[in-house]
C-alpha cells in the first residue's frame, strides 16, 4: 500500500528491479514522474534482528521517540533516514537527495546511471587511494559533525559512493544527533573504520586522535 501511494500520488512513475538486497532493506531502481532515476529503499518489517539493533540509535536521539510496536519502530527508522539526509544535505554534505518517505519506504536520488549504482569506495582501484582522497572523506565527516550536528554511526568504505567528482555518503538510518549519549563512541568507530581502511590501502592517515581532534575544531 505504501509503495502504491508513492506511485499513484507520489514521485514514482515505475519501479524496476532490485539493485541491492540486505538483511535490513531492499533498494530498487525506479523512474520518477519527470523521467529522473530514483532509488527506492524499502526497510524490511520482518527482520527481528534489525529491529532490535535499531533501538540504540533511536533511543537517546532527542529528535525521535521509539514506540513499542515493531512496525512503528521501522517506520520511525525510515523517517529518521529521510530527516538525516535532509539535514546532512542542508549542511553541504554530499548525500542522495531525499525526495519522499512513506511508512517503511524512502525515495531518494539514484547515485549512478541507467540502473547501475556508482561504485563504493571499497571498489575503487588501489591506485586511486591517496592522502587527498582521505582528506576529502574527513572533510565530509567534519561537515556532517560540525554543520549538520550528526554522526553517521556506521561510516566505512562500504557506504561511501564515488560518482565522477562526487564523494557521496549513504545509509543514514543509524545516524544520530551529536547530543545522543553514544555519539562520541559512534564517531570514534567511524573514524577508526576509515583510518584502518586507508592505512590498508597504503595511505598516511595520521592517528585516530589527530583525526577526531580535527573533526571537532572550527
Amino acid at each position: 500500500m505504501a509503495l502504491y501511494e508513492l506511485v499513484n500520488k507520489g514521485p514514482i512513475e515505475r519501479v524496476f528491479g532490485a539493485v541491492k538486497a540486505g538483511k535490513e532493506s531492499r533498494i530498487y531502481w525506479a523512474e520518477g514522474k519527470g523521467g529522473e532515476e530514483l532509488a527506492v529503499k524499502i526497510f524490511l518489517t520482518s527482520s527481528m534482528e534489525f529491529k532490535s539493533s535499531m533501538r540504540q540509535y533511536i533511543q537517546g536521539d532527542p529528535r525521535f521517540k521509539i514506540g513499542k510496536d515493531y512496525r512503528q519502530i521501522v517506520y520511525t527508522w525510515a523517517r529518521k533516514e529521510f530527516r538525516n539526509l535532509e539535514e546532512a544535505r542542508g549542511a553541504g554534505v554530499d548525500v542522495p537527495r531525499p525526495i519522499a518517505v512513506n511508512q517503511n519506504i524512502v525515495v531518494m536520488e539514484f547515485i549512478g546511471e541507467n540502473g547501475v549504482p556508482a561504485p563504493l569506495l571499497k571498489q575503487l582501484p588501489p591506485g586511486d587511494f591517496d592522502r587527498g582522497l582521505f582528506l576529502e572523506v574527513m572533510a565530509a565527516m567534519k561537515r556532517l559533525y560540525r554543520r549538520a550536528g550528526l554522526v553517521h554511526s556506521d561510516l566505512s568504505e562500504y557506504n561511501i559512493m564515488v560518482w565522477g567528482s562526487r564523494l557521496c555518503l549513504i545509509d543514514f538510518g543509524q545516524a544520530v544527533s551529536v547530543r545522543h549519549p553514544m555519539a562520541e563512541g559512534f564517531l570514534r568507530r567511524d573514524v577508526g573504520n576509515l583510518i584502518r581502511f586507508f592505512k590498508k590501502m597504503g595511505v598516511d592517515t595520521g592517528s585516530e586522535e589527530e583525526a577526531i581532534s580535527w573533526l571537532k575544531t572550527e
